[in-house]
């Protein structure tokens, strides 16, 4: 894997701006998937979006562990 180019990185931008009548893009902005989101995500690099993936599961261990510590 590797980051986007500046190129590649403008054209998903501007293809997820301002998506196609009927695309698949179209469908899920219009189901309300914000796809800004997704625009944040590819201005990181792949390392870095693996880095905050894996911080997002260990604060969801660490609520389910403390879930489970409250549990009788």
């Amino acid at each position: 894997m590797r980051a986007l180019t500046p190129e590649e990185f403008a054209r998903a931008e501007a293809r997820l701006l301002n998506p196609a009548p009927g695309s698949r893009i179209e469908a899920a902005k219009k189901f309300g998937i914000d796809l800004t989101l997704l625009i944040s995500q590819l201005r990181l690099s792949p390392a870095e979006r693996v880095e905050r993936m894996l911080e997002a599961c260990r604060i969801a261990e660490s609520v389910r562990e403390a879930n489970r510590r409250r549990r009788p």
